[in-house]
């Protein structure tokens, strides 16, 4: 069970993170970071006054854990060039503040949320065809001969920012987890 100062924490700060991209397009290292090294003394801090230094070093493990874990996969896609590393940074955060599996269901709400919006934007940008066009060369692309691939030029790929559906899925998470046992 994660308290809920914890929960509230989450959504404060994947709500900054998500106005500045918004914003800027760009999540600060400071807020990330910050909340990172925050989340892991805060959670340390409560083992420790339940249980001793051995709830202190369970405390910080589970927060290193919930940061290791969510992660995992923003760290996969940002090796492959589909996520900003603002964006894992502050998933990792949002880890080790609410521990891995309300970080895990928060991440999970994200990924949902931007799955829903993103069709939307696309449209109404004029842009969901060929987004849709390109996502099916990039995945048809690996199994044509070498001759008959198509090329993507970064450029004709769309954009997204992230941090706000970081927010939003936190704060699913949170209202879900709120009274939980």
């Amino acid at each position: 069970m994660v308290a809920q100062p914890f929960l509230v924490a989450a959504v404060v700060v994947t709500a900054a993170g998500g106005a500045i991209d918004l914003r800027t397009g760009q999540i600060p290292n400071a807020l990330s970071l910050g909340a990172l090294a925050a989340a892991l003394v805060a959670h340390s801090a409560l083992g420790a006054t339940e249980a001793g230094a051995s709830g202190a070093a369970m405390g910080f493990g589970a927060a290193a854990l919930g940061a290791v874990l969510c992660g995992l996969a923003p760290m996969l896609l940002f090796s492959l060039g589909a996520m900003g590393g603002g964006d894992v940074k502050l998933l990792g955060a949002l880890g080790a503040i609410a521990l891995p599996m309300v970080g895990l269901e928060a991440e999970l709400y994200a990924f949902v949320a931007a799955a829903l919006f993103a069709p939307v934007r696309l449209a109404y940008d004029g842009k969901l065809l060929r987004t849709l066009g390109n996502t099916v060369a990039l995945v048809t692309n690996p199994l044509r001969p070498k001759a008959k691939r198509r090329d993507l030029p970064p450029e004709m790929m769309a954009e997204m920012r992230f941090g706000p559906a970081i927010f939003a899925g936190s704060l699913a998470a949170a209202l879900v987890n709120w009274g939980a046992p």
